[in-house]
């Protein structure tokens, strides 16, 4: 006589045994372990480095690198590997920069722009030095 409380029952054709629900291999999976509710890890590798990289170097898009000491290089990216960075400057040789030397990386067009405050033209002539010196001899 079969268990009433038993949520299993043998199919009549000798298949797996099932759970109420009709799920052949149900009984066997311990509640709160299911298969379907399980995440899967996300990779560990994204290649979002390679990509933005790539990105950058195929734009040949100007770049601003700020190293760990606060120094700021500026350049293209020439090229890359897992441990460097070749940045090719305008003015100065070009620069291989070890990674970890790196504290982050932005695009020279999204650097904040320096205004000049609103007293600091010539026409007012404050700053001009020539103008001071030549009212003290007249």
């Amino acid at each position: 006589m079969p268990d009433s409380q038993s949520p299993a029952k043998a199919s009549s054709d000798g298949q797996a045994p099932t759970s109420n629900n009709g799920s052949p291999g149900a009984a066997t999976i311990p509640q709160g372990t299911s298969s379907a509710r399980r995440r899967i890890a996300p990779p560990e590798q994204t290649n979002a480095e390679s990509f933005y990289y790539l990105k950058q170097m195929q734009a040949k898009t100007p770049m601003v690198i700020v190293l760990q000491d606060g120094e700021k290089i500026r350049g293209i990216i020439e090229w890359y590997d897992k441990h460097c960075l070749k940045v090719g400057c305008q003015r100065e040789p070009n620069i291989l920069l070890p990674k970890h030397n790196i504290k982050y990386i932005y695009k020279q067009e999204e650097e904040p722009r320096v205004r000049r405050a609103r007293g600091t033209k010539k026409e007012e002539g404050h700053l001009d030095p020539t103008a001071h010196d030549t009212q003290l001899y007249e």
